[in-house]
């Protein structure tokens, strides 16, 4: 949601910016369902799609080597049929694209969330960067090459208070439900009251106060082992309870608490900017 990020990031953020005038919605909706058909090609094993989809220059740049066309073709087919064989199986997901492009040449960044059940049945979750370069060949995009990384626990937290933004749209209770600790405790920014999980999930639901828009800005992680804390401001406009009109600009502080594994939000406090 809301992060002063790494000046690497940021680079990129900004070239991005000035590359978006040559890069209109339309064409970045068409890499951003290529990026999509890609995984799902991967996914199933596809062999004759996934020829198609790769550049014959094509290379993996991981650390350890990564692998050629031909190499990374034979691996999604062997993982598809891995997977289709165990029941329990990795569901993967992709958003919070970013592209860039060119007439010839274009750029895809996202998140990856993948998702699956432990041996004790509990929920596992974990988070890969993907960065794509891809160019534009006989007039079709094709990717030449491709670079996954694990993310670290601050970039997990930056993209989960993005997640929050877009739940506090969608009016998605079920964000709560799945996001807060059992113990949360937050303070409007509005009332200075405090609120308990059930509280803001009981909120959620009666949705009487409709978020429009929710902009995240400035954010700064401070991580303490298991327990960080997420400064940054946010941009909102919408209705209230009472359907007036607000646009409220606000400076947070959420602390988070890992638990098993998983980042959950421990305390939210809010402070509305009036200047």
């Amino acid at each position: 949601m809301r992060a002063l990020l790494p000046m690497a990031i940021l680079a990129m953020m900004f070239a991005a910016a000035s590359v978006s005038a040559e890069c209109p919605p339309a064409e970045q909706a068409a890499l951003e369902k290529f990026d999509h058909d890609w995984g799902d090609a991967a996914q199933a094993g596809d062999r004759a799609a996934l020829e198609k989809m790769l550049g014959a220059d094509f290379r993996d740049l991981a650390p350890d080597g990564g692998g050629d066309k031909a190499t990374n073709i034979e691996n999604a087919v062997k993982a598809s049929a891995a997977a289709k064989a165990n029941p329990n199986q990795v569901k993967t997901t992709s958003d919070h694209y970013r592209i860039q492009c060119s007439s010839a040449s274009a750029t895809i960044t996202h998140r990856n969330v993948l998702e699956l059940k432990g041996a004790d049945g509990k929920e596992m979750t974990g988070y890969r960067r993907a960065v794509h370069t891809l160019e534009k060949r006989d007039g079709h995009w094709v990717v030449v090459a491709t670079l996954a990384s694990r993310l670290s626990d601050a970039d997990v937290l930056r993209y989960l208070e993005l997640d929050w933004a877009v739940a506090d749209v969608k009016a998605d209770a079920s964000w709560i439900e799945k996001n807060y600790a059992e113990d949360f405790r937050g303070v409007s920014s509005r009332t200075g009251k405090s609120s308990s999980k059930a509280d803001d999930l009981a909120d959620a639901k009666a949705a009487k106060a409709k978020t429009a828009t929710a902009k995240i800005s400035g954010m700064e992680v401070s991580m303490h082992g298991d327990v960080a804390v997420v400064t940054g401001e946010y941009h909102a406009t919408g209705t209230d309870k009472e359907g007036k009109a607000y646009d409220r600009n606000i400076a947070f502080t959420d602390t988070w608490r890992k638990e098993d594994g998983r980042w959950l939000v421990w305390a939210s406090q809010g402070t509305l900017i009036t200047e």
